[in-house]
């Protein structure tokens, strides 16, 4: 039939068009996961509602208006669902009104942004072409309605979107009350609304810091005196252990712990940090997660400079840069220690010039104190064996003791490099991403055994310990099925947590006491482990982390989306594991991990609730 017999609105096909196209990217590029019937109605629903929720309002527009609106609003809307199909891709997350302000961050986004497009992509405007070439067409597709119609074109609206709601709810309670995973509320509410509820919640944290006073400090700190040890345990032996040392602080890019002890064509991915972990003057957390959010590197920083949690949406260091804190860089200057940060990168980046300034760091070597040529970079910038090479006279140009913060560039995503400068070979998978991510971590560890021999050198090694941190992952889910090629099994809810496993090494000249511990320890207890072996007393502080090495420390540590780790259980997306077989614990799934689930809730709220009060401008550390 000629279309111009239709008669079919055009708010009408374009709510349909746009509302299957939506599904289709959730479903297919997205490639969000779906665990029964009712999910898979909901995902399809939301969208339609969504869409005819927008488009529904050309009809209290004049027919001329309509037409425009009906164009314009389809490009916007496939626009936004584009941005967040690339960010996930990187990010395995959806943008939030806080990472939109951090766009300063994009100028070094533009390598990554294309390797993150795909040619499938131009699907998603294929519905936006169509839509403009029908509004240009005489097919009367434009709609003229009484007032009458048009109030139950809009009621309609309201029942498709409380009926999303509903449904909503019963697949997963309280889903605006915990809204700690951001994939839940796209699959259960779509993109769009999404969105809407996330600039409400901007709206509300914005207005917290007004309201809040002292009361909630108070709160607070009552809570981590009942559930905190004596981190001090001065009795030891690894108390002070370092005291009067220097510390050189090394947070190495996108490290997960599956590149330890792994071959590539029989050439080994990390060979320096294998040997590394094993040697007796050093320590080894088998079992340290990174907790970050969207914050990504900024988030690790943030996490182990104050010991709180990240917040779920955007990064601290550019959302409450000017908070009051306690950070680890403040105490050191107290103590008699020098600190500073080295970074081969834009001091804009992720806020830095501003968090360093407020949290008390003396110096920031950034990329203006580099010589960056084509010929020593690659990638995000400075290749990390010139970085470290330049920073050694930095180094022994500063007072000691000092706490230096060393934070790499090469093994970032898109992970590639020159191959003339790779020492393994790619892998071979699906994944051009995995392929390349065991050539810039080889490249690394290379640089870490050179910077090892240069600190040797300038005659610093002696009276250092040395730190080595993974930042946060570096691969995906999004890259699940490369990873299950690799690892020889599917990669479900309990893998994906136990990928979250990053470095954490401390190494200790003239130690020979080195140890592989098995404790479960996260970037949140960096800070009290390194005040712990530098011997500083700090315990008028207020952190949510532990001493790793005090016996009475809690048993678990919490993920920014409400998963957790304890000794015995894995809880992720609703679903308890036993830690050790990865077992479902189907039937002791609320005793056995409620509890703890509980306690990570009131943290992450309560750290929440300091950053977004300003709550640290009511507390006296020095009482």
């Amino acid at each position: 039939m000629h279309i111009s017999k239709l008669r079919m609105p055009l708010f009408i096909l374009a709510t349909l068009l746009f509302g299957i196209k939506t599904y289709f990217v959730y479903r297919f590029m997205f490639d969000l996961s779906i665990e029964n019937a009712m999910q898979e109605f909901i995902l399809f629903v939301n969208p339609i509602a969504s869409a005819y929720l927008i488009f529904a309002i050309s009809v209290w527009l004049k027919p001329k208006k309509q037409m425009k609106y009906l164009r314009w609003t389809s490009l916007i809307g496939s626009l936004i669902l584009f941005l967040n199909l690339i960010f996930y891709r990187n990010f395995t997350d959806f943008i939030t009104i806080p990472v939109l302000f951090q766009g300063n961050n994009a100028a070094d986004l533009t390598g990554s942004f294309l390797t993150l497009l795909h040619l499938e992509d131009v699907l998603i405007f294929l519905d936006v072409a169509l839509i403009w070439y029908l509004s240009k067409q005489k097919f009367n597709l434009d709609v003229s309605l009484p007032k009458r119609g048009k109030i139950a074109a809009t009621a309609v609206t309201f029942l498709l979107l409380a009926g999303n709601v509903v449904l909503a709810e019963m697949e997963r309670p309280m889903l605006f009350v915990r809204a700690f995973d951001r994939e839940y509320l796209v699959k259960n509410i779509g993109i769009y609304n999404y969105h809407i509820y996330d600039a409400t919640m901007q709206t509300k944290t914005k207005a917290q810091r007004v309201l809040a006073d002292g009361s909630e400090i108070s709160e607070i700190e009552s809570y981590l005196k009942e559930h905190s040890p004596d981190g001090q345990q001065k009795s030891s032996d690894l108390y002070g252990v370092a005291e009067d040392k220097n510390v050189i602080f090394v947070s190495v890019e996108s490290f997960q712990n599956f590149l330890f002890d792994a071959e590539i064509n029989g050439t080994e991915a990390t060979p320096f940090l294998n040997d590394l972990k094993e040697r007796k003057d050093t320590i080894w957390f088998k079992n340290f997660y990174h907790q970050t959010a969207q914050g990504k590197t900024s988030d690790s920083e943030f996490i182990v400079e104050n010991s709180l949690y990240p917040l779920g949406r955007g990064s601290v260091y550019f959302t409450h840069a000017q908070n009051e804190y306690n950070s680890l860089p403040e105490v050191l200057n107290e103590d008699g220690y020098e600190t500073s940060v080295f970074h081969a990168n834009n001091k804009s980046f992720w806020n830095r010039d501003v968090m360093y300034d407020n949290i008390g760091y003396d110096q920031f070597y950034d990329e203006q104190s580099y010589q960056v040529t084509p010929e020593n970079s690659f990638g995000w910038g400075l290749e990390d064996k010139a970085f470290f090479e330049q920073s050694i006279k930095y180094l022994q140009s500063q007072k000691q003791p000092f706490y230096s913060k060393f934070i790499t560039l090469t093994h970032h995503f898109p992970f590639e490099m020159p191959q003339d400068k790779a020492n393994i070979d790619q892998y071979d998978s699906g994944s051009k991403t995995l392929n390349h991510y065991f050539q810039t971590a080889r490249y690394t560890d290379e640089a870490l055994e050179q910077f090892f021999q240069q600190l040797k050198d300038a005659g610093l090694y002696e009276d250092s310990i040395i730190v080595l941190m993974g930042d946060h992952y570096g691969i995906s889910e999004f890259h699940n099925k490369a990873m299950s090629q690799f690892l020889g099994k599917e990669v479900d809810g309990y893998e994906h947590v136990q990928l979250q496993r990053v470095p954490f090494m401390v190494h200790i000249p003239g130690y020979e006491n080195g140890e592989i511990r098995e404790e479960v320890v996260g970037q949140i207890d960096v800070k009290p482990t390194l005040l712990h072996l530098l011997g500083i007393d700090n315990k008028n502080d207020l952190t949510f982390g532990d001493n790793m090495f005090d016996e009475n420390r809690k048993d678990f540590i919490a993920m920014r989306d409400g998963s957790f780790v304890s000794e015995d259980y894995v809880f992720t997306n609703g679903t308890c594991y036993d830690r050790e077989s990865g077992e479902q614990r189907v039937e002791e799934k609320a005793e056995a991990c409620q509890p703890i689930k509980e306690r990570v809730d009131q943290e992450l709220n309560y750290s929440d609730n300091i950053i977004y009060g300003d709550l640290f401008r009511f507390y006296n550390f020095k009482q």
